[in-house]
């Protein structure tokens, strides 16, 4: 079999190696021209990018949380129905990240992707405002608890308000997972002062991310939805529109000082290379190691960025690896879509296997999504007084975690880190991996606080004794999912970008976003199930009706812990697999970008 090793080079294919290597790891300022390391990136720069992400999560936070209360008080949805149209508006939203992705991967670049759909979703925003303040854009005003049958919204107005909300859907689902990209590309990840240093400063930045994340949400959860009780939902949706501005200014304000990663064409094209190849060799002896391996093929653009280095190679599908073998017959020279480099097989390998892990989060998402509409109905259904004359917003319950996180990020940072690295010796504390275990484990006890509430809370209001118990009862199951979410996404967020190699960044972070979506989704599905299942013979279903003392939420509470521990166990098994799959060899091909030293932590904690 004729094969190129991709040890072959000498000292002169090491030089040229390590050029290529250079070009593929340069980056440019705003005119285009090479980044100087004093003048661009670093915390300097990141300091924007967490500005706009502060400022666009205060803005969605604040209508995506406090939504199912103004599609069924002012658009007349029932209430499962209102239920279904928040999650799926939240489902869709972070769908279209992955649409995000690729396009800042492939053609536009972070900042042009972010700066465009930062107007498209400060244009939803405005039009939510106008609808809101125009009565006649809006049904006939009706209390849905009091009256028998409300005029739902329908035809024009029903199409304003879709429109409108999947503006914002769109735009923000393309701006997220380019917030998190390109502030983490501020920060190198290739040279020698990179090697270990770098690890930390960029877990460093995703918790300061995190961080940025939960001061937003607890200023959108608190003042903002405040705005929208006192005020109307149309002063409120205004005020997210000026906060979605402000961050725009914020993200333009640091243009001089980013470090631009130039998109590099389509990420699906080398991905589609590695299985139109692999089938055209299904014959072909698999090779039995890397060094067997071609490592770089000698056509196209894409060998412009490849260079020689250790990586971490995944030795599950191996089929994969025959994309990159010569052909037997020895005879031409084989096209572009028939041989491709190591470093393009290993990427799809690290696609596949990372699915496992973000199947895994579905289910913690689908537990976010009741925290997001049937606790805020909950809520709504105790006695919500704080004082005399003050009453408590029920979508501000979901404030509580994050006023509890703007303590807990800076202190798992400055002391819950260097105490466990001490221990572990991972610079980080504990892996990626082992962070998003953390979180799927606490994530049970949130739906246990919730159910058990429910069923006090129902218990209390059906009785009869004029009592109702005080809204502060469902703190606990917000400040358990606070807990494990600070755990959990910043742990996927990381585990992903540290996975990808040089031009996936933003596509691969995309997934973490992907997960929320398909949680929502799963909760729209579940919802639905249910009440199909339990309302078989004749009966009333568990969600079926818009009154909580006559539905049993608390059961389905009970139904999403049971779901969470079994998912829990399910992590495991893959988390292990994963780490199971990962082993270090030398390869042509591959940009310096590669999360090999991270990857080698995950297989150690195995």
């Amino acid at each position: 079999m004729d094969v190129e090793s991709s040890r072959q080079q000498g000292p002169k294919g090491d030089a040229s190696s390590n050029s290529m290597a250079a070009a593929s790891e340069v980056s440019v300022d705003w005119r285009g021209r090479p980044c100087r390391p004093q003048r661009h990136g670093g915390m300097k720069a990141a300091v924007f990018v967490l500005g706009i992400q502060a400022f666009e999560i205060m803005a969605i936070a604040a209508v995506g949380n406090n939504l199912i209360t103004y599609v069924f008080n002012e658009m007349h949805f029932p209430l499962s129905k209102s239920a279904n149209i928040v999650t799926n508006f939240i489902g869709t939203m972070f769908l279209l990240s992955l649409l995000g992705g690729f396009l800042s991967d492939s053609y536009l670049g972070s900042f042009w992707t972010m700066l465009i759909f930062g107007f498209v979703e400060l244009s939803g925003f405005i039009l939510l405002a106008v609808q809101a303040h125009l009565p006649q854009l809006r049904p006939p005003a009706c209390d849905m608890k009091a009256a028998g049958q409300c005029e739902e919204v329908a035809g024009v107005k029903a199409g304003i308000f879709f429109a409108a909300l999947y503006l914002v859907a769109l735009g923000s689902g393309c701006l997220k997972p380019n917030i998190i990209a390109h502030g983490a590309d501020q920060f190198r990840r290739d040279g020698e002062d990179q090697a270990v240093d770098g690890g930390k400063r960029l877990s460093s930045y995703f918790n300061a991310a995190y961080f940025s994340f939960c001061v937003g949400e607890m200023v959108a959860l608190t003042v903002l939805v405040w705005v929208q009780t006192r005020s109307g939902m149309d002063v409120g949706f205004g005020v997210s529109a000026a906060a979605m501005a402000v961050g725009l200014v914020s993200l333009v304000a640091g243009v001089f000082f980013y470090r631009n990663k130039p998109p590099q064409g389509s990420i699906c094209t080398p991905i589609a290379k590695v299985f139109v190849a692999a089938v055209a060799k299904r014959k072909q002896v698999c090779p039995s190691s890397r060094a067997t391996v071609q490592g770089m093929s000698s056509t196209g653009a894409h060998e412009t960025r490849l260079n020689t280095t250790n990586i971490c190679r995944i030795n599950k599908f191996r089929f994969l690896d025959k994309a990159c073998v010569k052909a037997q017959d020895g005879g031409s020279k084989e096209s572009e879509w028939g041989l491709c480099t190591a470093a393009e097989v290993e990427q799809v390998k690290v696609l596949l296997c990372v699915v496992p892990i973000f199947a895994c989060t579905i289910v913690f998402n689908t537990i976010l999504a009741q925290l997001q509409t049937f606790s805020v109905q909950q809520g709504s259904a105790m006695d919500t007084r704080l004082a005399a004359n003050f009453h408590v917003p029920p979508a501000s319950l979901q404030a509580i975690p994050y006023i509890m996180l703007i303590v807990l990020v800076p202190a798992y940072e400055a002391v819950f880190v260097p105490a466990v690295r001490r221990l572990t010796g991972v610079g980080t504390g504990i892996t990626p991996l082992q962070r998003i275990g953390v979180g799927l484990f606490a994530v049970t006890f949130s739906m246990v606080a919730a159910a058990l509430v429910e069923a006090r809370r129902r218990h209390s209001s059906v009785s009869g004794d004029g009592r109702a118990l005080s809204i502060f009862w469902v703190a606990p199951q917000f400040l358990v999912f606070g807990l494990s979410e600070m755990f959990t996404a910043v742990g996927l967020i990381e585990f992903f970008y540290k996975q990808s190699l040089s031009g996936m960044q933003a596509f691969l972070t995309s997934m973490t976003y992907c997960s929320y979506s398909f949680g929502f989704y799963l909760s729209s599905v579940l919802v639905s199930l249910v009440n199909r299942v339990t309302s078989r013979n004749g009966g009333n279903g568990w969600l079926s009706n818009n009154d909580l003392d006559k539905d049993r939420l608390d059961l389905f509470y009970w139904l999403l812990a049971a779901l969470s521990v079994l998912n829990f166990f399910n992590f495991l098994f893959w988390s292990r697999w994963y780490s199971n799959s990962v082993e270090t060899v030398q390869v042509a091909g591959v940009g310096g970008d590669g999360g090999s030293s991270e990857q080698e932590d995950e297989k150690g904690s195995a």
